[in-house]
Formats: structure tokens, C-alpha cells, sequence
């Protein structure tokens, strides 16, 4: 009899357990250790949409990202090309070139920047680009994304008779202008601010990312990219996507918060603030990533690699080159 009592009194506390018990095991959390990320980019429009990420990120406990802004290209080439950086924003064209170099060794996460060239001059603004016949243009970029991308827009809006005089510097092209009060000059951002606060008188007369749009509507001018060394993103793309996620909401900041973002752009001396103030509305600050990012992109270079390949690399990227944040690997 005790060993029947005995045995309903441990069924009665078994059965207990299993639905009333409030002190169940939990399995817990594994623990993510924080990953050090090298960052690298060149100071301008590329390192704008960062500046609120470099200043997040002095608190942020997911990852530690550490940031550096170079001022040549060659630079940032140099540091891929050795590993001493993980994840780079650099010239779109230079992402492709890189690519082609290192057999397939970087893959590119986003477009960060579109379009930042500007036709300027004293006059009214143009209607189209029909009202540049017959007119002299001073630029600089020449053997470079400027002059390709310049080209390009002539020649599919039926303009061959310019006059293009191919300065060395910025500066030379805003000399220039000011002898010659009827032509037009081809500056980036944030040059164009910069020229504009000391001549009144320059003004923005076309820009370049709309007349783009009209003669390929699904694609779209760039300047930058953000690539990443293939072999960290194999390694690390939970990363990777933190990267992201922490760039789209510097972007989205810095878009929305254009005096705020002036003092971040001065603060990590990529620009004077009051430059940054008048420039930033007009650099096209971007984060476009996956397949808007692919169409994109491959619309640009081939464009590129129609007017000298060597610009791209000597052929346009596999299909490897585009980073998938949907993708696991």
C-alpha cells in the first residue's frame, strides 16, 4: 500500500512539472564575440554617408569597426591589394578594375554615391543638352570617369560639335570660366560649392544625373561603391550585413539632417563645414544594395566599357562581383 501512495504522490509532481512549472531550463544565448572591421575611404562625396557610422561607432558593441579616410586612390589600392583593410568605398570604375586584378578577390555592397558632376556657368540654365552645340566646355577627368561619362551624354543626345578644352585641376577649369563668360565647365561636387562661394555668379546650369536618366532610365550615373575584401565576406557576412544595416541609417541621417551632417563632414575633415552645408544636398548620398544595386552598376560599366575598356578592367565583372545580402554563403 505505502509503495502505491509512494507512486501516485510522484506522478502527482511529474505531471505538475510538465504544465504548471514556472523554474523550466533555458537554453541560453550563445555569446557573439565582436569582429574588428578596417574601413578605408577616400575623403569627398564617398566618405560623407559614413561620417554618422564613424561617429556611432565609437559606442557600438555588435562590431568594431575601425574607420580611416585616405586622400589618393592609390591608397586605398594599395591597402586592398595587401589586406590591411576589409571593406573599402572607392570610385565605382576602380571596384571593377580591382576585381579584374585580384582574379576575383573583392565583391561590391552597395552604391554609395550617384552622380556628383555638374555642368556649370553665369548664364541661364540649360534646356538640353541641344543648347550646348557650337559652345566651348572646360573639364577636367580627362582618361577618367568625366570625360567617359561627358561623352556618353553627347554623343546619345546627337551633340558632336563642342569645343572640349581638358584642363589638370578644378581649379583651372573655374580660371577658365571667368575668362570666358559664354562657355560652360564640368565640375564634381563639392567643387561646384566651393567655386560657387567664391563666384556668385557660377551657378549649377545642368545636371549630369538627370540627363543621364533620360537616356537610360533603368540605369543611373555613379561615383562610388563600397566593396569588400571576398574572403572576409565569406568569412563574415553576419558582418557584412551589420555593415549594411549601420550605413543605410548613416545614409538615411545624413540625407535628413543636412546641417547636422555639415558639422560630422567637418569634424572628420573631409570637407569645411560651410561647404559640406551647401554640398551635401547635391551629392547624391546613396545606399543601394542587391538587385536594384546589379542593374545598376552593370548599366554604368558597360557604358564605360564601350568607351575604353581599360577603365573597367579590360572586361566587365562576373556575376561573383555583386554581393547578395539574401544570399547565404
Amino acid at each position: 500500500m505505502k509503495k502505491l501512495q509512494c507512486l501516485l504522490a510522484s506522478l502527482v509532481l511529474l505531471l505538475a512539472g510538465c504544465t504548471g512549472s514556472k523554474t523550466a531550463v533555458q537554453t541560453p544565448t550563445p555569446t557573439v564575440t565582436p569582429v574588428d572591421v578596417k574601413v578605408v575611404t577616400l575623403k569627398g562625396p564617398t566618405a560623407m554617408g559614413l561620417t554618422k557610422f564613424m561617429e556611432d561607432s565609437q559606442t557600438m558593441t555588435s562590431n568594431h569597426y575601425n574607420f580611416e579616410i585616405v586622400s589618393a586612390v592609390d591608397e586605398v589600392v594599395a591597402k586592398v591589394g595587401k589586406k590591411e583593410v576589409d571593406i573599402a568605398a572607392i570610385p565605382a570604375n576602380l571596384a571593377s578594375v580591382l576585381y579584374q586584378s585580384t582574379k576575383g578577390e573583392v565583391q561590391v555592397l552597395a552604391i554609395n554615391t550617384l552622380g556628383v558632376l555638374y555642368l556649370v556657368g553665369t548664364q541661364e540654365p540649360l534646356t538640353s543638352f541641344q543648347d550646348l552645340k557650337g559652345k566651348t566646355i572646360y573639364a577636367s577627368g580627362k582618361g577618367a570617369s568625366p570625360e567617359y561619362a561627358l561623352n556618353y551624354l553627347l554623343s546619345k543626345n546627337g551633340v558632336d560639335n563642342v569645343n572640349i578644352e581638358w584642363k589638370s585641376e578644378h581649379a583651372e577649369v573655374v580660371s577658365a570660366l571667368m575668362q570666358n563668360k559664354d562657355a560652360i565647365g564640368l565640375l564634381p561636387e563639392p567643387f561646384v560649392s566651393v567655386a560657387s562661394s567664391k563666384n556668385p555668379d557660377l551657378k549649377v546650369v545642368m545636371d549630369l544625373n538627370q540627363a543621364w536618366n533620360q537616356v537610360q532610365p533603368d540605369g543611373a550615373l555613379i561615383t562610388g561603391v563600397v566593396i569588400a575584401r571576398k574572403e572576409f565576406v565569406e568569412q563574415h557576412q553576419d558582418v557584412v550585413n551589420d555593415f549594411l544595416k549601420h550605413y543605410q541609417e548613416s545614409v538615411t541621417f545624413v540625407n535628413e539632417n543636412t546641417a547636422e551632417a555639415a558639422k560630422l563632414v567637418g569634424k572628420y575633415d573631409i570637407v569645411p563645414e560651410p561647404v559640406a552645408l551647401k554640398a551635401l544636398p547635391k551629392c547624391n548620398i546613396v545606399c543601394i544594395t542587391d538587385d536594384e544595386m546589379k542593374t545598376k552598376l552593370q548599366a554604368y560599366l558597360e557604358v564605360l566599357m564601350e568607351q575604353n575598356p581599360k577603365a573597367v578592367g579590360g572586361k566587365l565583372p562576373m556575376d561573383d562581383f555583386y554581393y547578395d545580402t539574401k544570399k547565404t554563403n
